[in-house]
């Protein structure tokens, strides 16, 4: 078939060409006139993940950030920030949302859930390339909903933030503040005995001279007492680990690359379990695959704390070893010490027994003032970049890109259409379509002329 022939063809059957071409366009600009108006509202929240603790004066690893983003993207998309929305706009006790409820699920499962869901499906968080910046694009047939709906789930994300961020030390205040009150103790009998001993001996002032043996002494109970705070400090790490959950993030830990990594590939697992639960059945490979790898993210999550807990209770041996040794060194030099002058070396020793008894008391409030901050501490490390505003117009239907659509395929239907409707009924329309289908020469052809049918 020549461009001639063809376009002999689209002339035959242009009337029912043009019928399916109008009908396309027509149909279409109905539809996208009828069909409802989705409207979209953007929300861009910054993360400032390098910026200084304002109570600990620590920095986040920059090598971590591309994790640490992810991780808040899955955060923002979590079931956990979409029921605090719910909430927040009191969804579960509107009229229209009930009734949609219903229609959809026949009062089967739980509301708030079911609106969640509901939520995250019409919710699209976009992180950055580069930089901390995400944005959360909501969409709704209601344009104010849809700005409504985009910066409630910002500020449910930074309160959510900001309970991960201070839940771990919350946790460990308790444990500090048991282990305060014991050292608080023990410097309240240290003073005791160091004020009965002047009393008994008559002893009304210090003298600060040392000779060698004196200064060997104040060194070992140096030492000591930093043994003795290395050694709490410990404890209050093991402490920390015990408290893991799983699904928190302990403050203890965050500097641990591998279990970081871990928690955000169960963190991304678990998201996706949760989704392929409410679309597959328990025996849908995809679903045992997602469940057998969760076990394993979380048997190797526990092997990693276990790893971590080991480490650090050899530590803890260690410097227990290290603490009994320098106890030994330090009796027997109490006992030279005594032989020395006994009166002023017992004074010495129990001002010293003091003076670390302070000590340590100081450090370990100084450590629960710190978790007690933390644990307070109303301001996170995501701040609202740009909120989201009322739309003025939907991202869909769009009229001009449909029309335009409908043009070019309604022109292949009615291309399509010419040339079926040909093929079903073959007819000679040029003297080349019988020397094709015949393949006998022509000897002439009669003119059709106006003329000759007057």
């Amino acid at each position: 078939m020549n461009f001639y022939q063809f376009l002999m063809i689209l002339n035959a059957h242009k009337k029912k060409a043009l019928f399916a071409f109008f009908v396309t366009v027509i149909t279409t600009v109905i539809v996208s006139l009828i069909l409802p108006k989705t409207y979209s509202a953007q929300t861009s929240v910054v993360i400032n993940y390098a910026e200084q603790d304002p109570v600990t004066g620590d920095r986040s690893p920059v090598q971590l950030m591309s994790s640490y983003i992810a991780t808040q993207v899955d955060v923002i998309s979590s079931q956990s920030v979409a029921l605090k929305v719910v909430d927040e706009l009191d969804l579960s006790n509107d009229a229209a949302w009930i009734k949609y409820y219903y229609r959809s699920t026949e009062g089967k499962g739980n509301i708030r859930n079911w609106l969640a869901d509901s939520l995250l499906d019409n919710l699209t968080v976009t992180p950055s390339r580069e930089g901390g910046v995400i944005i959360l694009e909501f969409e709704s047939n209601n344009a104010r909903f849809a700005a409504l709906a985009s910066n409630t789930f910002a500020k449910s994300y930074i309160e959510t933030n900001l309970e991960l961020k201070i839940a771990p030390s919350r946790r460990n205040y308790t444990w500090f503040k048991v282990q305060v009150s014991s050292m608080r103790k023990t410097l309240i009998e240290a003073k005791k005995k160091l004020s009965e001993y002047q009393r008994e001996k008559g002893i009304i002032s210090l003298d600060k001279r040392l000779d060698v043996k004196k200064a060997k002494y104040s060194q070992l109970s140096g030492q000591l007492v930093t043994s003795q705070t290395e050694l709490v400090n410990l404890e209050s790490k093991i402490n920390a680990i015990k408290y893991e959950d799983m699904e928190g993030s302990s403050s203890e830990l965050t500097t641990d690359p591998i279990i970081m990594e871990i928690k955000t590939s169960l963190s991304r697992v678990e998201i996706k379990y949760s989704e392929l639960k409410q679309r597959v059945s328990s025996n849908h490979p995809s679903y045992k695959n997602v469940q057998a790898e969760i076990v394993s993210l979380k048997k190797k999550l526990n092997h990693q704390l276990k790893i971590a807990i080991s480490q650090l209770k050899t530590r803890v041996v260690v410097i227990k070893s290290k603490i009994k040794e320098i106890k030994g060194s330090l009796v027997k030099q109490k006992e030279t010490l005594l032989k020395i002058n006994k009166n002023r070396d017992n004074l010495d020793i129990l001002t010293r027994d003091v003076e670390d008894a302070r000590q340590i008391l100081s450090l370990a409030t100084k450590r629960l003032s710190q978790i007690d901050l933390e644990g307070k501490t109303q301001e996170g490390n995501v701040s609202v970049l740009s909120p989201a505003i009322k739309p003025i117009k939907p991202i869909k239907p769009n009229i001009l890109t449909n029309i335009v659509l409908s043009v070019f395929f309604g022109m292949i239907l009615s291309v399509a259409l010419a040339l079926l409707l040909e093929m079903v009924n073959r007819k000679v329309r040029l003297a080349k379509d019988i020397i094709f289908s015949t393949e006998l020469p022509v000897l002439g052809d009669i003119k059709f002329s106006k003329i000759s049918n007057k």
